[in-house]
This record gives C-alpha cells, structure tokens and sequence, in this order.
C-alpha cells in the first residue's frame, strides 16, 4: 500500500508500492545531455547521417547482416547504399525476427515516426524521409528524444571536417565541440601532414620540437572549436606510465593543455582496430586492459580531470573501484559493445552500488539522427529499473524516497555531473604565450 502522504507533487513521500513508477516517469521525462555522439550540426554537410539507409547501414547492422546473410563483405561493400540498407533489411527484419539490440533499435525508431516496422520492403519509410524537411526532422527528433544538447566528436584532422570550422561558421547552438585527438595520439606518422599544413612542421620523431608544435596545434584548434573535453580512443594494451611517443604527446601536451583550459581528458579504452579488415568500420574488436593505467594517471595528475569509459565487461568493477579512490575520475557511459539492456543493467547496478549518483550513466554514440529515438528511449529504461530497484533497498532499510530526490538524482545522472566537468558556458583559457595562443584571443564562434 503507498505511503505517500499529503505534501505537493514534488515533495510526495514513496513506499515500496509506488517507487517504481515514479522512477520511471521521471527518469522518461528527463531533459538530458548526450555527452558522446558521433552526429554532426546542419553545417557539417558532408558529415550529417540520418534516414532509413543510412540507419540501416549502420555498422552494427552491417556486420550482423554479413553474418546472418549469404554474402561476403567485399560483395556487400561493392552495392550501393540503398541496396545495402535492402539487403540488411531482408536479411535482419524480413527473413529473420529482429532480436538484437541493433535490429530492435530501428523497431523503435520505426515505431517512433509513425512508421509500418512489418513492411516487407523500405518503400513507406524511403517516402517518408524523402518528404522530411531537415530543419524541422532534426527539432522533432531532439525533443521527442528529449536531449537539449548534443556533443559531437570532431577530429582536427579531417578534411571533410577542418573547412567548416576554418570558415568560422555558426555552428548549431545545440551542438558542441568534443576535440579528438586519435590521429595526434595514435598515428603519428598520419598527424604530420596536418601539423605541417596548420603551420606546425614536425619530423618523424617526438621530440622536443614536436612537442612544442604539436602543442600550438591543439592550442589553436581548443580555442577554435570551444570544445567541452580533449578525448581519444586507446587500445586494449594501453599503459601507463610508457616511454613511448603516445605517453610523451599526452604527458606534455595533451595534459598541461586540459589543465590550462580548464577541460577534461576522456580516454576510451579497449578498442582492437580492424580484427576483420574486410568489414571496415564494422571489423573493430575489444580486449580486457589494464585498470592500473588510470590509477597512475590520475595519481600522477591530480589537477587533470579525467572520462573514463572502458570497452571491456571485465574491466567495469576495477574502473567502479578506481572511482571511488580518485575524485578527478569520472566514468561515463556503457560504449560500443556494452550498449545492450543486459549489460547496461548490471553496469548502471554497479556504478549505483559502488558509486551512488557520481558517474554519467549513459550516452548514445550515435552515429544516425535518428538513433537518438531509441538509443535514449532504452537507456532511459535500463537506468529507470536500477534506481528503481535501489530506491526500493533504502525503503526497505528504513528511509523514504521522495519524489524531489528522485528527480535531484536524475538530473545528476544525465546532465549535472557532466556540466559539473564540462561546463557548456566555459570561457576560452589563453594559454601561456610560448604554446602559441595570444592572450586575448577571442572565440571564433
């Protein structure tokens, strides 16, 4: 029976009777951050995915098609897009029922537009998109996913990229800077050019040289972009410390950088590239890494903050329990592989468990507009059902839950503690004038 007693909505004490529902309505309703995106602002042109092919040749999709399918993958890669997404769609949800979490995720973006998910071929949802406006899609689509912002991932060192922020458009209020560094960090050889190109000249060796240039670099793109963190994808073998070309660029740029804007480092880490080259983007892998890696970096730089997100199961109760001895870590989301309800459950249990409400349960890493419709519509129930259930623990042990607390805590989860890190409103910090920033230089947007 509830125990909810005479006191305004917000205020409502909840027995064990009525927890749950509350739980999930509130978390439903919850204006969130998608803080990891793979998206792009309207300005990002040759960038921007959405509509039916472009969901359906999602790289999930795809290699799960190749698999489920009577084809290679170089004979899938040689068909046109829209042929691709036919094929995926007679292989994945004509011919086969639509179980995995990839497949259900259009389901639910189908379902979402009003759209036929039994239709036998894409005619219905081609027309659809065809007569869409993109303006107006892409408000629909953000307010019924409720996200007010999106954070995408944008690399200095792509050539389809570089123009817009070089033209010093306006770019989109809802979308925000993340400034990736994978090709400075993890491919040397293929930063050069850019560095050269940006005035930046290095050879082939980090040195000491390069460590000053490769700092101007990023330097002049933080303060071109505004962005709201430094991030980077690392391997399954990612050690620290190192004495290698990696260690040294992140020791001596990418660090004293964060700390002199005042910006987190996000360091995504498990990633084993191109295990199955003849699937491109659908053929990276994971591997288990070493926790101790975070435990000596954020030792070592207790005035850098750090997002951790790690790509191994094996590696979430280490990174739970390296949370909780350093407060500059923040685990964040439940990335690539690890976004099935299964696994989300018991991560997002974990975190609640070891945690409390200090981490950021979730974020989309959408790569299609639209996947923004299911990939929050799931999460959003996976974190509603494990706070639910720790809700009912603390009833049980003696001490009500309100409606206000309930709320308080979801809007720590889904957008505070990354305001709280990467606050939307931070003004440019000039660095010190020998890394290449003059000291009163304005943001370009």
């Amino acid at each position: 029976m509830s125990e909810t007693v005479d006191l305004p909505p917000s205020d409502a004490v909840l027995g064990l009777a009525d927890v749950r529902v509350h739980t999930t309505r509130i978390v439903a309703e919850m204006r969130v951050i998608d803080m990891h995106t793979h998206l792009f602002a309207p300005q990002f042109d040759q960038l921007t995915r959405w509509g039916i092919d472009d969901l359906l040749t999602y790289h999930y999709l795809v290699a799960e098609a190749i698999r489920s399918g009577n084809v290679r993958p170089e004979q899938f890669q040689a068909l046109p897009k829209a042929s691709q997404a036919d094929l995926v769609w007679q292989t994945l949800f004509v011919r086969n029922t639509p179980l995995s979490e990839a497949t259900r995720g259009v389901i639910t973006v189908l379902t979402a537009l009003g759209l036929d998910p039994m239709r036998r071929d894409l005619r219905e949802a081609r027309d659809f998109f065809h007569a869409a406006q993109p303006a107006e899609h892409l408000a629909w689509v953000l307010a019924r996913a409720r996200v007010d912002q999106v954070v995408m991932t944008n690399d200095p060192f792509d050539a389809r990229e570089t123009p817009v922020w070089r033209q010093r458009l306006a770019i989109d209020a809802r979308f925000r800077a993340a400034l990736r560094l994978d090709t400075l960090l993890n491919d040397w050889e293929a930063a050069r050019p850019a560095l050269e190109e940006a005035g930046h000249a290095v050879g082939r060796e980090v040195d000491d040289q390069a460590i000053i240039r490769a700092r101007r670099f990023i330097d002049d793109w933080i303060v071109r972009m505004n962005p709201l963190y430094l991030a980077v994808s690392l391997p399954a073998e990612f050690a620290w410390p190192a004495e290698n070309p990696r260690a040294r660029l992140i020791r001596d740029v990418v660090l004293p950088a964060c700390r002199e804007h005042r910006l987190p480092f996000a360091m995504m880490i498990g990633v084993r590239r191109g295990v199955n080259p003849a699937l491109r983007d659908a053929g990276d892998a994971l591997g288990r890494a070493d926790v101790t890696a975070i435990h000596h970096i954020c030792r070592e730089h207790p005035d850098n903050r750090f997002l951790v997100t790690m790509l191994s199961r094996e590696n979430q109760h280490e990174l739970c329990v390296a949370a909780r001895k350093f407060s500059n870590l923040m685990p964040f989301g439940c990335w690539w592989f690890l976004n099935n309800p299964s696994i989300v459950s018991e991560i997002t249990r974990e975190r609640l468990e070891l945690l409390g409400t200090t981490f950021i349960p979730q974020h989309s890493d959408a790569r299609v507009l639209e996947q923004l419709l299911y990939k929050w519509a799931h999460a959003r129930r996976d974190v509603a059902d494990a706070l639910a259930e720790q809700y009912t623990r603390v009833i049980d042990a003696g001490r009500p839950v309100t409606t206000r607390e309930i709320t308080r805590d979801a809007r720590r989860l889904f957008v505070d503690n990354f305001r709280q890190w990467a606050p939307p409103d931070r003004a440019t910090v000039p660095a010190r004038p020998d890394a290449g920033v003059a000291a009163n230089r304005a943001d370009p947007r």
